[in-house]
């Protein structure tokens, strides 16, 4: 994105040139979602600069009042600059002091181009000896590979030099620090270079060459400067084996790691610590963990070696990552027993262990013990626990920790906020993953395909399809290319809102972009064709996919015996079904539980026990799904006790009831007018861990109500969909009464559930009057209430009451979604209320949206579709006044929008 600075007012007219104008004028920028972040500057002012040269010639500067005014303000690049100065006074000793000096102030580290311009110094003053030491300094600082590579030129250029001609141990260590990148060309580079200056590799340079090439597992290269070692009279060592046991595990042929391993006694090595690691890895990532374990213990008796903290780490990170996490614990309690320290890198691999568990308690405990123990967690660690909390739906815990690690000075990389969008995400939460892109830019992060394809992800899931596509060109603008899970997502979420020819579009289009058309874009594909009762074409893409040599799977499979069976053609489903293992693809529990869902569904029980018991057979164990429908099955015909003995055989099973399970018992008790036995069962369900969903109190209040206690009507009369429409508030206070009774008071996702049942019937007062009644029980109120109330608020053009419930909400530090702003806005615009309008959305750009959103779902959806121009400019001039940053295709989308609207 770039900086817009404010157009002159008005920004839109009702007019064809004016739109044509500022689109030649937009069009004149080269777009790009990076290019508004400014590089900062890396020259340093005159005025410092002569700071430092009047500072530096004064013989007592390190006690002159001005060096602690200066050192704040000190950079490696502005020191690099200074020095780079012809400064004809300046002392090369006085230069020397000043440059070392900073160097052990712990905030400044200097970097390899600041030791270039005082090596310069050094030389032309003949300082050679000092120089020397320096140039080792300069190599060893060394932190990346462009690093590496402006060593190597500067020291070549400099070796023309004949007083100052690299010798072994700077060749040596020029070579160990591209072997830290693993630089091989240039290290052969350098090697040929110490060649030419007649300088004789020693038995570390060897070592050095064999190592870099056994990182890559390219042994066969590194077996060359065996042959040169004996060539010089050398004799290989310890280093030389260790190296080829990691390049042997490297190329995933441990068993020639172990070859050398055991060769190494034979040939006078004693074998090291760091042998036993190399070797220990390799077999751990070979998935030969017993063996790996065997090693470890017979460390002391056959080399007198004792393990490292790294020895332990590579253990218990394998055992973690083989599910072996108890294991791992015990390892790691024998760790600390024997004195060996945890590292930061051991206690983040039991921490993701630990998360991988659902253990976040466990993890976080870990988390402050490394804190105690002094040692600063990584961005490694901090990401483990994010992603942990993340996927359990705890995203405001994730997103505290997140918070922390900010704090600590620990800085988010892209994978962070990569798993902060996909909990958002998760919880359909987009407006908030959405706000999460631009702290990512904002911190120069660039975001990845992951970024973008979890965010189309989220749009999708919520229903924001135009969303999604905008994302994508999104994407495309700023350098990425979209691959097939962004086009299989688009698929998927097209297929789910009944826009299958537009997904028909897309699956075209793959092929001249380069990308295969996969089996989760046919199977989307499939799905949403049969949802929309074009089995006949699902059948004919199913083939087509065949054709085309891409295998279907079982979800294949499924998609379309579920479409077969919705159809009523449960004979041609259960042949499918019959054509699974002949084509290589063995049935799911799923896709026997959908023809047996169907079956009883018209009451055919008995073919739907001969498919129950064929799948027995076959292997599987029924699951929670398979028995809930019997239960359905069952209550609908009011046979209470054979839904009872499903039950049983449930519990005999060992199958407990999920959330579905428990909503289909408390509505058969229900039925049968046993409404005490119904919250026996909602006891149960809380005892489990479920929270009951909106459809469980739906049923409860139905069942409640048929008791006669507010409606004189048939039971049968009362559908479930018409429930919060009829139910009297009196109802809801009696389903209070009852689950204190029973155990199960209710809590804040009870008077949720009920408060957006009442706002999507408009009942705002009996809305009201819940919340009311929650916050005098001490219970906060959350997101998805308010926003009910929000909403409901604005469909009873009530927009007063709506700003007052949105500005609660940022009071309490709850984020509303952009869907109620635009509700809130275009609402207030309608209703001639411009003030208060613009006033909302001035609130709204403080609060940390992504601006590409607001531009999209507040000014395209909201005030485009509804025909007001002349306000979507004027918010659009407001944004532009706030500082706010739009991607050039969100622009070209606002004209395009602006020129249809302006030509109606």
């Amino acid at each position: 994105m770039i900086q817009w600075t404010a157009l002159p007012t008005p920004l839109f007219r009702s007019s064809g040139q004016s739109i044509s104008l500022l689109f030649s004028f937009i069009k004149s920028f080269p777009f790009s979602i990076t290019s508004s972040i400014p590089v900062e500057s890396q020259e340093p002012s005159s005025s410092i600069d002569q700071q430092l040269l009047n500072l530096l010639s004064n013989p007592n500067w390190q006690k002159h009042p001005s060096l602690k005014i200066l050192i704040p303000s000190l950079s490696p690049s502005l020191l690099s600059s200074f020095l780079s100065q012809n400064h004809s006074n300046l002392n090369p000793h006085i230069a020397l002091s000043f440059f070392n000096f900073l160097s052990r102030i712990p905030s400044f580290k200097p970097n390899v181009h600041s030791y270039a311009p005082l090596l310069r110094i050094l030389i032309s003053n003949k300082l050679f000896q000092v120089a020397q030491k320096t140039r080792l300094s300069m190599i060893k600082s060394c932190e990346t590979r462009d690093e590496a590579v402006f060593a190597v030129g500067f020291l070549r250029n400099m070796n023309r030099c004949d007083e100052f001609k690299l010798n072994l141990w700077a060749y040596n260590t020029l070579l160990m620090s591209l072997s830290r990148f693993v630089m091989t060309e240039e290290m052969k580079c350098v090697y040929d270079d110490m060649l030419n200056d007649m300088i004789k590799p020693d038995i570390y340079t060897f070592n050095t060459m064999i190592n870099a090439y056994c990182k890559l597992g390219n042994v066969v290269e590194a077996e060359l400067y065996v042959s040169k070692i004996l060539q010089a009279g050398l004799s290989p060592d310890t280093h030389t084996y260790t190296s080829f046991i990691l390049g042997h595990c490297r190329r995933k042929d441990v068993d020639s790691g172990f070859k050398v391993f055991r060769e190494m006694p034979k040939k006078g090595c004693r074998r090291n610590v760091v042998s036993y690691n190399n070797l220990i890895h390799g077999l751990c990532e070979a998935r030969r963990m017993d063996e790996a374990m065997r090693l470890f213990s017979g460390m002391g008796d056959d080399d007198g070696c004792c393990p490292n903290v790294r020895t332990y780490t590579i253990l218990i990170d394998a055992l973690c990552r083989l599910d072996r996490r108890a294991e791992a614990l015990s390892l790691f309690g024998e760790m600390k027993e024997k004195g060996c320290e945890p590292n930061v890198h051991t206690y983040t691999v039991l921490i993701d262990g630990l998360c991988k568990d659902s253990k976040l308690d466990e993890a976080r405990a870990l988390l402050d013990v490394m804190s105690e123990k002094g040692l600063v967690p990584s961005v490694v660690t901090y990401n483990a626990l994010i992603d942990g909390y993340c996927k359990k739906g705890l995203v405001d815990v994730a997103l505290a920790i997140f918070d922390t690690m900010e704090s600590n000075n620990c800085i988010p990389n892209v994978r962070t906020y990569n798993e902060l969008i996909s909990g958002f995400c998760r919880t359909k939460k987009v407006h908030k993953a959405m706000a999460l892109l631009d702290r990512m830019l904002e911190r120069k992060l660039s975001p990845s395909n992951v970024t973008f394809n979890l965010l189309v992800h989220g749009q999708c899931k919520e229903g924001e399809i135009d969303s999604a596509f905008r994302l994508l060109r999104l994407m495309e603008e700023n350098g990425l290319a979209p691959d097939d899970w962004t086009y299989g997502t688009l698929v998927d979420g097209l297929c789910e809102r009944g826009r299958v020819e537009e997904a028909n579009t897309i699956i075209s289009s793959l092929k001249e972009k380069g990308i295969k058309v996969n089996v989760a874009m046919y199977t989307a594909l499939i799905d949403g064709h049969c949802r929309a009762e074009k089995v006949v074409f699902a059948l004919a893409l199913f083939n087509k996919m065949i054709e085309e040599g891409c295998s279907p799977n079982a979800c294949t499979y499924n998609v379309l015996i579920n479409g077969l069976c919705k159809q009523g053609k449960q004979l041609e489903a259960a042949q499918l079904l019959k054509r699974m293992p002949e084509s290589g693809v063995k049935p799911t529990i799923e896709s026997y539980s959908i023809l047996i869902e169907q079956l009883l569904k018209e009451c055919a029980f008995d073919h739907a026990y001969k498919v129950f018991n064929l799948m027995v057979s076959m292997g599987h164990k029924p699951d929670v799904c398979i028995y809930t429908s019997f239960l359905v099955a069952y209550y609908n015909e009011g046979k209470l006790k054979e839904a009872e003995d499903v039950m049983a055989k449930m519990a005999e099973a060992g199958v407990r009831p999920d959330l579905m399970a428990y909503t289909v018992l408390i509505d058969g008790y229900g039925r049968s007018g046993l409404l005490n036995r119904a919250f026996d069962v909602l006891k149960c369900m809380f005892d489990a861990g479920y929270e009951p969903s909106h459809y469980t109190y739906s049923v409860l209040i139905k069942h409640l109500a048929q008791g006669g206690l507010d409606l004189k009507t048939e039971a049968s009369s009362i559908n479930i969909a018409d429930v919060w429409k009829v139910v009297k508030y009196e109802t809801l206070l009696n389903l209070f009464d009852k689950m204190g009774e029973h155990g199960c008071p209710p809590n804040t996702n009870t008077f949720s559930s009920l408060a957006i049942g009442f706002c999507r019937e408009g009942r705002l007062e009996e809305a009201s009057r819940l919340l009311d009644r929650m916050q005098s029980c001490g219970m906060s109120s959350c997101e998805d209430i308010y926003t009910s109330m929000v909403n409901c608020c604005c469909k009873l053009r009530m927009y007063e009451d709506a700003a007052r419930f949105l500005d609660t909400m940022l009071t309490q530090g709850i984020l509303p979604r952009l869907e109620s702003y635009k509700l809130l806005i275009c609402g207030l615009y309608d209703d001639g209320n411009n003030d208060k309008a613009k006033a909302t959305f001035f609130r709204l750009l403080d609060c940390g949206y992504n601006n590409d959103e607001v531009a999209w779902k507040l000014l395209i959806d909201g005030l485009l579709k509804r025909g007001l121009v002349d306000r979507c400019s004027e918010l659009l001039e407001i944004m532009e006044k706030n500082g706010s940053r739009l991607s050039s295709q969100t622009y070209t989308l606002l004209l395009e929008g602006l020129d249809r609207t302006d030509n109606k």
